[in-house]
């Protein structure tokens, strides 16, 4: 069989549809032989390799609801500039939650993406705490606050490296690349946007364009890119309506993958 690399890209809630994407994989019986992902793809990727099914990552979601996400996320970063919240709450439900600590506990090879500040370069961790890189890599520039190791100040991955596919090219035959960056429609009633979905939404505007670049140059074998449309970055207690409205994209990507597999 030919080894496969999955990409799982970043955009905030959206990505909880990348489960549905895993447990299509699943259902064909197709094993990953490295996975890689960025900010909320790192989250999900993190999950999955360490041996949790996509059906398993969608119960997580269920049991969590609404009100756990939010004590998970309302830690406000009061004595720092930095950011809105601080992180804690992200951190110790990963340490809880995920069955790997480590990156060598892992069932599948996992690579993380998250960006230098100050060098304006990619970091990619493929070792050491999985935690912290998974930290590192959703650390959205003010919305989490950065995350500092071995002297280097980390942000969210995709400012450098949104869809991460090409990580995978060297190991793999066939690479996948799942972009859930979503889409906005033009809101005629309250057209523009206040500060903190201006500033965010700018953020995935840019990764955007950094992903039709890379397509430009060299694009992955499968590429999908669900619409979900007017999905903001925090709208988790959307999940039920995110994972149902890419069942379409769902079954188109598992009869490309059939046809490869």
């Amino acid at each position: 069989m030919k080894k496969i690399g999955v990409a799982l890209g970043g955009g905030g809630a959206k990505g909880l549809s990348h489960i549905a994407f895993l447990k299509a994989l699943d259902e064909l019986g197709v094993r990953p032989a490295v996975i890689a992902g960025t900010s909320i793809g790192a989250v999900i990727a993190g999950f999955y390799a360490a041996g949790v099914s996509g059906a398993q990552l969608e119960q997580v979601v269920k049991d969590m609801g609404f009100l756990d996400l939010s004590k998970m996320l309302l830690d406000f970063s009061i004595l720092s500039n930095s950011a809105i919240y601080k992180g804690k709450g992200v951190e110790e439900f990963l340490a809880r939650a995920i069955p790997a600590q480590t990156f060598a506990e892992t069932e599948i090879p996992l690579k993380i993406v998250a960006t230098d500040f100050w060098n304006r370069r990619e970091v990619v961790f493929a070792s050491g705490s999985l935690v912290t890189a998974i930290r590192a890599s959703i650390a959205v520039p003010a919305l989490f606050e950065p995350v500092q190791l071995d002297g280097k100040v980390l942000i969210d991955g995709g400012a450098v490296n949104p869809l991460p596919y090409d990580l995978l090219r060297r190991e793999c035959d066939l690479t996948i690349a799942i972009d859930v960056s979503g889409e906005k429609t033009y809101a005629s009633g309250d057209p523009v946007p206040n500060m903190v979905e201006n500033i965010l939404s700018t953020f995935q505007i840019m990764q955007a364009s950094i992903v039709e670049a890379k397509k430009r140059f060299s694009p992955p074998d499968i590429y999908v890119k669900p619409a979900l449309t007017n999905i903001r970055i925090l709208d988790f207690y959307r999940y039920k309506e995110i994972l149902a409205g890419v069942q379409e994209e769902v079954q188109d990507f598992k009869d490309t993958l059939s046809n490869y597999v």
